[in-house]
């Protein structure tokens, strides 16, 4: 950004300016002339153009000074250099005033002009190149047909030997730790040295030193070496211009993601200081302007390809964990297993973290969020999971209480959608939270802050503190159809259940027994004719469906889904004494999805014909989908505690082909 700079002409004393190419320099030649004069004329150099101002009218100046203007207090010249100088003052402009006669000129000033090519540059139209000069790079528009840099939290570890994310220091351990950073270019190009006075200064406003870090590679060809010149604590720093044509390399870094308060918008500048005599400060006559925008933490839904599984190794699970390992190893991915030492006793490794990533043209990596809820597996994702290219970040609550909901169980995240004419091409996030007209547990501000800042997967509050450990998770989760574009949702339905005992019990199946094989327990004989007649379960779960049917309808209409898009999977609950439902039989719906393949908690329902009638009943709706279905014993392990196979497993998965800069929030 090159302001116009007013010049004032002087006789008799010889005037230096440097100017940027591009910009402006104005004079007024009316009150520089001599009391006699009635005319001027102007001579320029090859590399100068030179412009007449009068009334509004423009007029190019020739080069020879060939040709003279009636003096009036309207006119002005509008000098400006047309490309950068070879040599200090190597370009002039003169000023002939003339009297009556118009012979020879009464005096003259003239003024020496330096021209300079500034041009801060960065990857602006997101193709990972740094053009020189793009028009909107200080501008930042989401969409298809947007503009602007991206920028990604450097939040990962290179150096083995350090105990925090790269964003946390201000030193480069390898070039590793540059790649995940954003190229930002300074070219210039002038003669070999400017002026005396003269110097170019790199900024960022004061609201951005604690947003951004900036490295500049010193001595590129002998014993490289980046110096942290812009951060916290070093708002500018003072480029040492070297002459000719010259591009000095930057590497940019973001130091925290969007948040409340915190849009995600980086600026930074150059600008070129002039000096203006001695004992006065320098003033700014060229600035220039990059915008950045911070990546998003965007998380990955059930319909991606899994990469990982995680997975709790502790005192009673080794049957659930050679389950999941069978299930692992037919949908073909990774499985990791968290040791005892490790989690200490914490088998809830959903509730602990969720997987998401960041990604700019330039580099992509996985990030995973840390929940509040610090239970024996709160070091488990900085010890063994923050590493080269995989990033941490986390939030914590200064003065909230913390609560179950909390937990990552209660967050998950829709397959892309359409609702309401707008697209979500990242899905949306789904955060259970309490009853609108009640004061109930919600998670806590800090977190819910952090995932509506990230703009890109819209978040949407559901109703799940009526459940005892208050997790969307427990009503509700997507699978994929293999070979098409497509999901179903799949939510707990004690009407479903209901209605299918109602069928069994018509069919003379009204003594079939569940809970057999349950495994380490002492339950009393349970028949279908027994859960029926239960008037208490029954009262129960006609609450818990409608709170149920409360989210069933907000989902339908926040996601665009219609009936056909759901699928009602068996479920009953009971009431604790707080009046909270909690699963009867372990929750089919709290399942882990890897692509086509299901791992289900086994539910223990009715043995018919030797057949659990509620494994025979899920089967049938997902099957024909293409979808594989695996029911796991969780019962001793895990449903005993309050939690199925999903609390107890993480996936991370796949990032989405699609750019998240390309949505329109």
């Amino acid at each position: 950004m090159g302001r116009d700079r007013t010049l004032r002409l002087q006789f008799g004393n010889r005037i230096e300016v440097v100017c940027v190419v591009g910009t402006r320099l104005c004079t007024d030649v009316y009150g520089a002339a001599p009391a006699d004069a009635v005319t001027f004329a102007v001579k320029h150099s090859d590399d100068v153009e030179v412009e007449i101002i009068s009334d509004g009218q423009s007029e190019h100046a020739p080069a020879n000074g060939g040709k003279q203007w009636p003096l009036d207090p309207k006119t002005t010249l509008s000098i400006q250099m047309t490309r950068p100088s070879t040599e200090a003052n190597d370009n002039k402009v003169t000023v002939g005033y003339y009297g009556e006669n118009g012979g020879h000129p009464i005096d003259q000033a003239g003024v020496f002009l330096t021209g300079i090519e500034i041009s801060l540059d960065v990857d602006a139209d997101r193709d990972g190149v740094v053009e020189k000069n793009h028009p909107k790079k200080a501008v930042w528009t989401w969409g298809p047909d947007g503009q602007g840099a991206v920028l990604l939290v450097n939040c990962d570890k290179e150096s083995p030997y350090t105990g925090k994310e790269d964003c946390q220091d201000d030193k480069v351990f390898s070039k590793d730790d540059l790649e995940d950073m954003s190229r930002m270019i300074l070219r210039t190009k002038g003669p070999d040295r400017l002026p005396p006075g003269y110097e170019m200064v790199l900024y960022i406003p004061l609201s951005d030193c604690d947003k951004v870090g900036v490295f500049y590679l010193q001595n590129p060809f002998f014993g490289q070496r980046y110096i942290h010149v812009l951060g916290p604590r070093k708002l500018f720093h003072v480029v040492k211009y070297t002459g000719g044509s010259a591009e000095m390399e930057f590497f940019v870094e973001g130091l925290r993601f969007p948040d409340a308060g915190f849009n995600g918008l980086i600026t930074i500048n150059v600008s070129l200081l002039e000096p203006v005599a001695e004992g006065i400060p320098q003033t700014p006559i060229f600035t220039d302007t990059v915008v950045f925008r911070i990546a998003p933490w965007i998380m990955t839904p059930n319909t991606l390809a899994p990469v990982s599984v995680f997975v709790c190794s502790v005192k009673d699970n080794y049957l659930f964990l050679k389950e999941i390992k069978n299930l692992v190893s037919k949908a073909n991915c990774k499985m990791s297993v968290c040791s005892r030492y490790m989690n200490r006793g914490d088998r809830w490794m959903q509730d602990e973290i969720e997987f998401g990533y960041i990604h700019a043209p330039h580099k992509g990596f996985p990030v995973v969020l840390d929940s509040p809820r610090n239970g024996g597996l709160e070091d488990f994702a900085v010890k063994e999971i923050l590493g080269p290219d995989f990033g941490y970040v986390s939030r914590e609550p200064l003065f909230e209480e913390v609560t179950s909901l909390d937990s990552f169980g209660n967050l998950e995240v829709s397959p892309p959608v359409t609702a309401n004419g707008k697209e979500y091409p990242l899905g949306r996030i789904l955060i259970g939270s309490s009853f609108p007209l009640s004061a109930g547990r919600r998670m806590t501000k800090v977190v819910r802050d952090f995932l509506y800042a990230q703009k890109v997967q819209s978040p949407i509050e559901l109703y799940s503190d009526w459940l005892t450990v208050g997790h969307v998770d427990e009503f509700v989760t997507f699978v994929p159809i293999p070979g098409k574009k497509q999901f179903r949702m799949l939510m707990a339905s004690p009407s479903a259940c209901y209605k299918l005992f109602r069928e069994k019990q018509k069919e003379g199946h009204g003594e079939a027994v569940m809970f057999k094989g349950y495994t380490g327990t002492d339950t009393k004989r349970v028949t279908v004719n027994k859960v029926l007649s239960n008037e208490v379960m029954v009262q129960e779960n006609q609450y818990v469906q409608r709170c149920i049917d409360w989210n069933r309808d907000i989902l339908k209409k926040e996601l665009g889904l219609a009936e056909k898009d759901i699928i009602d999977l068996p479920a009953l609950f009971k009431m604790d004494k707080q009046g909270k439902a909690m699963a009867y039989f372990p929750n089919m719906v709290n399942m882990i999805v890897l692509s086509r393949d299901l791992g289900i908690p086994k539910p223990f329902g009715p043995i018919i014909e030797a057949e659990c009638c509620l494994e025979q009943h899920v089967c049938s709706l997902l099957e024909p989908l293409g979808l594989t279905c695996t029911f796991i014993d969780d019962v001793s392990s895990y449903h005993k505690q309050l939690g199925e196979v999903h609390c107890g497993t993480n996936v991370q998965r796949k990032p989405s082909a699609f750019k998240w800069w390309n949505v329109t929030p």
